[in-house]
């Protein structure tokens, strides 16, 4: 039997409480942190390094990471936040319609690549023996490598930053946002489950369309009108509007039908179409731990004696070169890239990379002078 295409209904919560709720991306986000910190006292432990300073360093990289990346985000993608919802940009919270605890919706990691820079220049002007700017972003991209792939797994739990459809087997449904935008806008659904309709031939449909159903389970004591209600009026309205994830005309009426479970127990069977992406957040996360195999095995070839830069200038080659070719398979995060040769994320790749490449001819051109 031939790979078809995942369907991927995660939920993005672990846990609700209230107007909080504790997600997989946010947990991602601290883990790849905590990991990262134990491995740098690996590190400098090897070097004779001062473990003391990892704290310091740790503090630096935290607040420059989200800190860039927030702001990044506004001063690239969202520029009208500064005068349209200056609080937004800083605040994890939304005031309307009702208050709500949000985190911080919006990150480029563009930003906190700037930001990293600028907070690890800041650091290495304290002089200390060993632990020179370059030095320092030898060891701390290691880290960054990891904690990407970790990030970019969080986004894959949120279906954010999804790609472009595709007719691959290797494409996913994002189903996730389906069942989490039911149940959040109404008490009377339970869960949502969502399969492939395997009585549809695949080949009667368009590149990146496949056929689904979507069960929507009711609260017991839901009557029949009130499910039927729900579907033909509520589920068609979101589905409709749910353009990145579902292909449900507009002027159409649902194809639904309720189905009596249990006494009194009513699901209602949805007829749809799902759209089939790219996982482009998978595709960057296994790349990120795969690089950071790479980085760590040229740093445990020589440890303290690799050459200031080397490890620093093989990230930003590699890194920032298949951001860009990523993107092509990727969505654009805002309307205003559609109409830009090049997306936002593939001009603010270039100079990074091509900035790399200038690195890695200068470290080397050194090394053969040394």
């Amino acid at each position: 039997m031939m790979i078809s295409h995942l369907i991927w209904n995660g939920n993005p919560e672990i846990l609700s409480i209230g107007s909080f709720s504790l997600r997989w991306y946010g947990l991602l986000f601290a883990l790849g942190f905590l990991i990262s910190q134990q491995l740098l006292f690996r590190i400098y432990r090897q070097e004779g390094k001062p473990e003391k300073d990892i704290e310091t360093l740790t503090i630096y990289m935290v607040v420059a990471t989200v800190l860039g990346a927030r702001l990044g985000h506004v001063f690239f993608y969202q520029p009208e936040m500064l005068w349209q919802d200056p609080l937004g940009v800083l605040l994890p919270v939304e005031f309307t319609p009702k208050f709500r605890f949000t985190g911080l919706q919006g990150l480029a990691s563009h930003g906190a690549a700037i930001g990293i820079l600028f907070a690890l220049w800041l650091y290495s002007r304290k002089k200390k023996p060993g632990q020179n700017y370059l030095q320092v972003l030898d060891r701390i991209v290691i880290m960054v490598a990891l904690t990407g792939c970790l990030i970019r797994l969080g986004n894959f739990f949120n279906s954010e930053i999804i790609g472009k459809p595709t007719d691959s087997p290797l494409g996913v449904v994002f189903a996730g946002r389906i069942t989490e935008t039911f149940s959040r806008n109404s008490e009377l659904v339970t869960s949502v489950s969502v399969r492939k309709n395997t009585k549809v031939q695949k080949a009667m449909q368009p590149d990146g369309i496949t056929p689904i159903y979507v069960y929507v389970f009711f609260q017991p004591g839901t009557t029949r009108e009130t499910a039927d209600n729900f579907a033909a009026n509520e589920a068609k309205f979101y589905l409709a509007r749910m353009t990145d994830f579902v292909d449900e005309p507009v002027g159409l009426p649902l194809n639904y039908k309720i189905i009596e479970e249990t006494p009194g127990q009513y699901v209602a069977q949805i007829t749809t179409n799902a759209i089939v992406r790219h996982p482009a957040q998978l595709y960057e996360s296994i790349s990120c731990l795969v690089l950071f195999a790479l980085l760590y095995w040229l740093w445990s070839r020589k440890k303290e004696k690799t050459q200031p830069g080397l490890i620093f200038a093989w990230f930003m080659v590699i890194l920032w070169s298949l951001r860009f070719a990523y993107e092509f398979l990727k969505k654009n995060q805002v309307p205003f890239e559609d109409e830009l040769p090049l997306n936002m994320g593939q001009i603010l790749s270039i100079p990074l990379a091509l900035a790399g490449v200038a690195l890695l001819v200068w470290v080397y051109r050194k090394k053969s002078l040394d």
